[in-house]
């Protein structure tokens, strides 16, 4: 089946790779992570942690519901700057994973506190797309996405690729049956949801200046990087919230005709979501919605998504869906989503 939206850019077209070259990842990974949870489980850390920056902290930030709901392992974001400048990180890492996530390995803030990290006695997971990288030479585990060479500045195959190796290594370290099982129906999910056209929400964004991105639990973290390309790409200043924390406080910026796109988890964070919409919808709100049916919203432009899958890849199916839609409303308002203005592949700060 055709894809529903212009594969005319180097973002649409490496979107679409996503499913397949998940897919592909589950299996060359496949040992490799069976090692890494075992090793992680002998480990027994008090905690773990992250360490990312830009998409990859959205990345991060789904690691963090991960390994806190499927491993009952608290997990805190380290900040690059606590290793990188301040030289600071604290000795209470010897022995916690921390998990450093890059697409190029090579950032030198990254770099720099990963080693401090390690001086600390921390293990560095490394998850990668390039393992012959600086930053998989400094690790004790490394974890190749194989998303394959990725050329648009905007990030999507890679992303994706990283939820799911995420999801996989969180899975094997929990020894989470379920998670394990629907790991092996990814790659059609996926497709799926790469097949989803979700272009029905570029007439309502098209003019948009600012607006909301809800999600709550597993699809918090897609509400970001979804916020984040909106940024990168159409110029929009997105911001993205918890539905249950946008109440205490952002709610008041919203008014008749602001746009608010929602992505609604597969799972109890759900809980509450339809009466929140309806305080939206009361105050004039153009909501967008996907993974609701359209009776719940029924003011709302209900965008396709599979229900009937595990919430963890649904909510990694909605951001494989509003990537094609980022790259469609980039194109709608005159943009080049391949190389938005003052952003650059590798971003090296220190």
């Amino acid at each position: 089946m055709a894809a529903p939206h212009s594969t005319t850019t180097k973002m649409a077209e490496e979107a679409l790779e996503a499913p397949a070259k998940a897919s592909e990842q589950l299996a060359r990974n496949a040992g490799l992570m069976r090692e890494a949870g075992k090793r992680l489980r002998d480990l027994s850390p008090p905690f773990a942690a992250t360490l990312a920056r830009g998409s990859s902290d959205q990345a991060a930030a789904f690691a963090k519901f991960l390994l806190e709901t499927h491993v009952a392992m608290p997990t805190l974001s380290h900040a690059p700057s606590i290793g990188s400048l301040y030289r600071k990180t604290s000795p209470r890492f010897d022995g916690v994973p921390l998990i450093a996530i890059s697409q190029s390995g090579r950032s030198p803030d990254l770099l720099a506190a990963a080693a401090d990290a390690r001086r600390q006695g921390a293990v560095i997971v490394a998850v990668v797309n390039d393992a012959a990288s600086p930053l998989a030479h400094l690790a004790q585990i490394v974890i190749p996405v194989h998303a394959g060479p990725e050329t648009s500045v905007a990030a999507t195959k890679s992303f994706v690729c990283t939820l799911v190796a995420l999801t996989h290594l969180a899975a094997e370290w929990s020894g989470d049956e379920a998670l394990l099982a629907a790991l092996e129906t990814t790659g059609a999910v996926l497709e799926q949801a790469a097949q989803a056209n979700w272009t029905s929400a570029v007439p309502l964004l098209r003019d948009a200046r600012t607006m909301l991105v809800l999600g709550r639990g597993p699809t918090l973290p897609i509400a970001g990087e979804a916020a984040l390309k909106l940024k990168e790409t159409s110029g929009i200043h997105a911001e993205a919230f918890s539905s249950a924390e946008v109440a205490h406080g952002p709610m008041r910026l919203i008014g008749a005709g602001d746009p608010v796109l929602v992505l609604a988890p597969n799972d109890v964070a759900r809980e509450g979501l339809v009466e929140r919409l309806a305080e939206f919808a009361e105050r004039g709100a153009n909501l967008v919605v996907a993974g609701l049916e359209a009776e719940l919203v029924p003011t709302a432009t209900v965008l396709p998504s599979p229900r009937d899958v595990h919430p963890v890849l649904g909510a990694i199916a909605q951001i494989q869906s509003f990537y094609g839609l980022a790259e469609a409303l980039a194109r709608a308002r005159g943009l080049d989503p391949d190389h938005p203005p003052h952003l650059n592949k590798v971003t090296r700060t220190l």
